[in-house]
């Protein structure tokens, strides 16, 4: 038996513990169907915590993930109640910052062809991962306001970007092209603009990039890496670029297979992969569907086989894929892919074809 993985679970706010719940009983049918070596361990963190006694990311709990877990299940955070987000930035910056997880995995992948809103295109032109850089760039927080509330107010925000923090997430693309047969990484800049913070990632992607000589090294610019992905997504495979603009990028990624209900995420340090990692669904909180069983559970299902996968089970990620898109095809959905099940509906009926499957074997 293999030595067993801890997962910490973080349902969050709005739908989060909904698609989390979903996710969970994936989980438990793998624990117990299948006898992956899994414990799972429910944490009451997010908005409702806050507001009950003021905790958001206890010390304690960081330092047990980082010993105890092999990953981490984040569902959603984000709630107007609280409206500084206190508790979602300590929580959701305490695991990527804390755990120095640099590296956001965002697969682009469709997975029937009526999701996809391009006219002529279809499952197969929508095939890409992005590298998003998560611990740098426009989101560290360096930065003020000057004279606020005046005519004369100043607002700045840091653009970071380090040798290290660049290198390493670009290294991490051409990795992952090599050990899963790609040709070509796009690496996405501003540097005709921003031209001290980016040319660094220019001079890096060209150093780095002739390591790999048998994979082909593009650049664009972030905002031509827009329109050719709306133009002809089929033209990518592996894109890496920094913090903010990956978090752009990714979204129009999703909408190109279908919605951020069909988009799953990995954060992780890809250098050390035996480290602590944080996988989510990246669709948000979203409040006013919460409690409705009208949330698509699967990206959270999808992230889950991201989870396996980084732990050891590629097969698995696989096999949910088939299952998800199985139910697609079937119409077993929620309304926002066109079907007319509920959030529990939609994830049971995906759960029941993976334990068939597991049983068959």
């Amino acid at each position: 038996m293999s030595q067993r993985k801890k997962i910490a679970l973080i349902g969050g706010d709005g739908i989060g513990p909904e698609v989390t719940r979903e996710a969970r009983e994936l989980l438990v049918l793998y624990r117990d169907a299948a006898g992956l070596p899994l414990d799972l361990w429910d944490l009451d963190l997010g908005a409702d915590r806050y507001l009950r006694d003021k905790t958001t990311f206890p010390a304690e709990i960081a330092v047990a993930i980082q010993r105890e877990c092999a990953a981490v299940l984040l569902g959603a955070l984000g709630d107007p109640r609280v409206p500084g987000l206190e508790h979602a930035r300590d929580i959701l910056f305490g695991i990527r910052f804390g755990y120095d997880l640099y590296a956001n995995i965002r697969p682009v992948r469709a997975l029937a062809d009526r999701l996809v809103p391009l006219k002529g295109r279809g499952a197969k032109d929508v095939d890409l991962v992005v590298f998003r850089e998560n611990t740098e760039g426009s989101y560290v927080g360096i930065g003020g306001q000057f004279k606020r509330g005046t005519p004369d107010e100043v607002a700045i925000n840091e653009d970071v970007n380090t040798r290290k923090g660049v290198e390493r997430i670009i290294r991490a693309a051409f990795e992952h092209a090599r050990a899963h047969g790609k040709r070509r990484v796009h690496m996405a800049d501003k540097s005709n603009a921003m031209r001290h913070a980016h040319e660094l990632w220019l001079r890096v992607f060209d150093s780095v990039g002739r390591e790999y000589a048998d994979i082909e090294r593009a650049h664009v610019y972030v905002d031509a890496l827009c329109l050719y992905l709306v133009q002809d997504p089929s033209q990518f495979e592996v894109i890496v670029t920094n913090n903010l603009f990956g978090d752009i990028v990714t979204d129009l990624g999703a909408a190109l297979q279908g919605g951020l209900g069909m988009a799953a995420s990995a954060n992780v340090h890809a250098s050390e992969p035996g480290r602590v990692a944080m996988f989510e669904p990246v669709h948000g909180s979203a409040p006013p569907l919460a409690g409705k069983d009208v949330a698509n559970p699967f990206a959270a299902l999808l992230t889950v086989g991201m989870m396996l996968a980084h732990l050891g089970w590629p097969d698995e990620e696989r096999r949910i894929e088939r299952a998800v898109s199985l139910a697609l095809d079937e119409g077993k959905c929620t309304r926002d892919v066109g079907g007319t099940l509920g959030t529990r509906e939609a994830a049971a009926w995906v759960r029941d074809v993976v334990a068939r499957e597991l049983r068959a074997d």
